[in-house]
């Protein structure tokens, strides 16, 4: 958990700044947030909050819903709205933009670390094409519980700090309440940003961006031309560690356009998401896509397809020919992670050349019984012996009971050429494979709960999400196989 490391700071302690703000006009419209009308907070992360040392207790200040919630700012907010481009579904839109986001400014806490507050929810902007630039309690809830799940997983996300809501109505294809989210990360710069500026040939305005980026997050790239091939190098290795960080605990993004991939690596966007239940490499959890581009076993070969995008942008910067062999990197970064990842959940401390098999024919095994994705690798946990009580659980899973026992014979025999203590392998391995993910159903409940105007099941889920590794009696159901009525839910864009 994130615990504050400086001084503890009031609401009025804070000091912002905004850098991104200070880059020319082609980069933003400045724009005042439009408030939500009596607001009232429906969640506090603490967590976040330490990452800024805000002081506990500052959240019921009535001065802080009304920051929250977009009717008020303190010293130094610079709010503005960013412009970039992107390409969505494939296709590419030369101009999108922050259409209900506003950036407030930074802050730097005593460790030197800058975090952007961004209202997600705030009104529109001059990116809006046309929209309301409002968020209804339906996605922001989604997001908030999603993106600190996913940080207590360990991987690398945008931050939840608060979320307020209003009773003002907001029409969606129902008629549903408005919430805003405040959002955090060190940026919220985008593949699409530098998309958005070479396809107007503005190569000043690319190179500009480009070293604001490499000063403030890549400053291991260097000086000198040869630092935006470097830089490029490192957003390749982050993208293919966050593809194989996905696959790993079965999360489905959902719409990985490039204007939803973070420069830096975060998760960012929470709309159409999914954990799987049953392991499906297929699996699509964003209705709109009927295609199913972002299907679950397609994100690692999109995630190298947006880096191709990133690319072409870069063609004014870096040669082609080293970005080609910055490219041919991609797909070794991702076996590695990928593999690294999924020994860790099988308890193998080393490397073995057989490992890729092993996994492979474990994979195929689960997806011929479909088997809970989650709930297998807990139980696998346990497992010591053959026909030990755990085992007998985890065999349950499968329909193929002969294949399982033969894959399992083959791990016992691959676990023993470890020697590895079976207390610190059980360990290794529940550090590895969570108890508690956010299936859609969950975060259901927790929305309908929230629009009856009971923000319990929010801060209860949230209990159980950031401590994901740990058994917690309390939050056992939220650890049973999902109920029937779940297969019924279906998010898309709108969520």
């Amino acid at each position: 958990m994130d615990t504050i490391t400086g001084p503890a700071l009031t609401l009025e302690d804070l000091r912002f700044d905004n850098s991104f703000a200070r880059l020319p006009a082609d980069f933003y419209e400045h724009r005042q947030p439009v408030g939500l009308p009596d607001p009232h907070l429906i969640a506090f992360n603490p967590d976040a909050a330490a990452l800024i040392e805000l002081r506990p207790g500052q959240e019921a200040r009535p001065e802080f819903v009304q920051v929250a919630s977009g009717n008020a700012l303190l010293p130094g907010m610079d709010p503005v709205a960013a412009i970039y481009a992107g390409h969505q579904f494939g296709t590419f839109v030369a101009q999108l933009g922050d259409g209900r986001a506003l950036l407030l400014g930074e802050v730097k806490n005593a460790a030197n670390e800058s975090w952007e507050l961004q209202l997600k929810g705030g009104g529109p902007t001059a990116f809006s094409r046309f929209a309301d630039g409002r968020a209804v309690l339906r996605s922001t809830v989604r997001e908030y519980l999603c993106s600190e799940a996913m940080n207590a997983l360990g991987i690398p996300t945008t931050r939840a700090l608060a979320m307020t809501g209003s009773a003002q109505p907001v029409y969606r294809e129902t008629i549903e309440s408005a919430a805003v989210l405040v959002r955090m990360a060190p940026t919220f710069v985008r593949f699409g940003s530098f998309e958005l500026f070479a396809s107007r040939g503005q190569t000043p305005e690319l190179q500009l961006l480009a070293d604001y980026v490499i000063d403030r997050f890549f400053r291991a790239a260097g000086n000198g031309p040869e630092r935006y091939a470097r830089f490029f190098a490192d957003v390749v290795a982050r993208t293919a560690a966050l593809m194989a960080a996905w696959q790993s605990v079965g999360f489905a993004h959902g719409v990985m356009n490039t204007d939803n991939f973070s420069i830096t690596g975060l998760t960012l966007d929470y709309g159409p998401f999914g954990f799987l239940d049953a392991y499906e490499p297929g699996f699509i959890c964003n209705h709109t896509d009927a295609g199913g581009r972002y299907a679950f076993d397609a994100q690692p070969t999109i995630g190298l397809w947006n880096c191709y995008a990133l690319a072409n942008a870069l063609t004014p910067l870096v040669p082609v020919e080293d970005l080609k062999t910055v490219l041919a990197t991609y797909e070794q970064t991702y076996r590695e992670a990928y593999l690294g990842r999924m020994r860790a959940k099988l308890g193998l401390a080393r490397e073995d050349a057989g490992d890729a098999p092993l996994l492979l024919d474990l994979l195929t095994l689960l997806d011929a019984a479909h088997a809970d994705y989650t709930r297998f690798f807990r139980a696998l946990c346990e497992i010591d012996a053959i026909g030990s009580p755990a085992d007998d659980r985890a065999a349950e899973m499968f329909s193929d009971r002969d294949g399982w026992y033969a894959w399992q014979g083959r791990y016992r025999s691959r676990l023993d050429a470890e020697g590895r203590p079976p207390n610190a392998r059980r360990a290794a391995k529940r550090a590895a494979n969570p108890k508690y993910v956010l299936r859609n159903y969950l975060a259901q409940i927790a929305i309908e709960r929230a629009q009856a105007g009971d923000f319990t099941e929010i801060a209860r889920l949230h209990a159980a999400l950031r401590q994901p590794f740990d058994d917690l009696p309390e939050f056992d159901s939220y650890a049973a196989a999902p109920p029937e009525w779940s297969r019924t839910i279906s998010v898309s864009c709108s969520s």
